[in-house]
């Protein structure tokens, strides 16, 4: 009878644990001017879709990408992005209770142009991708949620083939392998996918790996990168060829064993591919097209890691920058820079497809969406 009553003791906790939950939606921007809104944050309604806005900050420019820490505590952006001779970090304090985001601290950049913003696991250490000088710095978060100074920063110089967009190096993202022991640097100026080991208890975490670089195609232009949840495969979204390379993965080191477009006209030019995630459950891979076709790209993912295309959703808008899966996998978030709209779809655990769902919102130039259960 005992274990009996410790059993639903156990479910009703974990129950109320569930319900006591809620969805948050935050949304970046290329503002532009500190008197307009840079973040915004809306609860998600995980029964209709629909978006309700809690909080938002000003007095920052151009948080263009966003990420959460994983208590929940703090957010990160990547600020005063495409600012001549500027570019920053910022931190700020999350309070869903008081429905507030507080402005924390900034350091600089350490290079012009930062697109992408990175949290390691154990909520000490930040990494962040600038893109027209071509680096990465790394920072150490203090306890009270602020960025402690640069702990590293690498610079590049080498590019690739294009005349116009691969004169020298632009890393367009930083991304954390699974186990959170590398840090992978897909370079769209270089044609290479960086690699260095990561040691969160070092202060200087950062070490060239054994396999330094992965070689990419030319003239594909390397964008974002994820990787699958069985922490076998990469994926790589190469923003100037408009293809998705698939990688095989084992302790720093990638081999590739697909390549396949993610838009629907074979032809290359006036494609920019943006953003790419993976559904929770391994089943689905989601990519974003600019341009001529402004439409989120579905695969299923078979055992072996391959991709299959099985539809197009159009993200009713233009110029898709990036798009987020919410955690239980039910909901696709994608935001339009040019046309200011954000939509949400509901997502077909079966068959992966997408509906819209709810009410799209506006945020004029908005630049990134990121999705947390807290």
């Amino acid at each position: 009878m005992k274990q009996k009553i410790t059993f639903l003791t156990t479910v009703f906790l974990i129950t109320c644990n569930m319900f006591s939950q809620n969805t948050y939606v935050f949304l970046g921007s290329y503002n532009r001017n500190k008197t307009a809104e840079a973040i915004q944050i809306y609860q998600l309604d995980t029964l209709n879709g629909k978006l309700i806005k809690i909080a938002s900050v000003k007095n920052i420019i151009n948080p263009s990408y966003l990420t959460v820490s994983p208590n929940g505590k703090y957010v990160y952006a990547c600020t005063d992005t495409k600012t001549p001779n500027a570019g920053s970090v910022s931190s700020f304090e999350f309070n869903p209770e008081n429905k507030s985001l507080t402005f924390l601290n900034s350091q600089r950049s350490g290079g012009e142009n930062p697109v992408y913003v990175t949290v390691h696991k154990s909520g000490k250490w930040i990494a962040n991708a600038n893109y027209t000088e071509g680096s990465v710095s790394v920072y150490p978060l203090l306890e009270n949620g602020k960025i402690d100074s640069i702990a590293q920063n690498f610079q590049y110089t080498d590019g690739s083939i294009h005349k116009e967009r691969q004169t020298r190096s632009h890393v367009h993202s930083a991304v954390f392998s699974p186990q959170f022991d590398y840090l992978f640097l897909p370079d769209l100026g270089a044609d290479k996918i960086r690699c260095y080991a990561f040691d969160e208890n070092k202060k200087q975490p950062l070490t060239e790996a054994q396999s330094p670089f992965t070689k990419t195609d030319l003239e594909a232009g390397p964008r974002h990168f994820t990787f699958h949840p069985n922490q076998k495969f990469g994926y790589c979204i190469e923003e100037m060829a408009g293809q998705i390379s698939v990688y095989n993965y084992e302790n720093g080191v990638l081999n590739k064993i697909q390549r396949i477009a993610t838009h629907i006209n074979k032809i290359k030019e006036g494609f920019e591919s943006s953003d790419i995630h993976i559904s929770p459950d391994g089943k689905f891979l989601y990519a974003a097209n600019r341009g001529k076709e402004n439409n989120i790209a579905i695969f299923s993912i078979n055992e072996n890691g391959l991709l299959k295309n099985v539809g197009y959703q159009s993200t009713l808008g233009k110029h898709p920058r990036v798009f987020a899966i919410d955690e239980t996998g039910n909901f696709l978030v994608a935001t339009n820079v040019n046309t200011g709209n954000i939509i949400v779809f509901r997502r077909n655990p079966k068959t992966g497809l997408l509906k819209k769902t709810g009410k799209e919102i506006k945020m004029e130039n908005v630049s990134c969406v990121q999705i947390r259960q807290i």
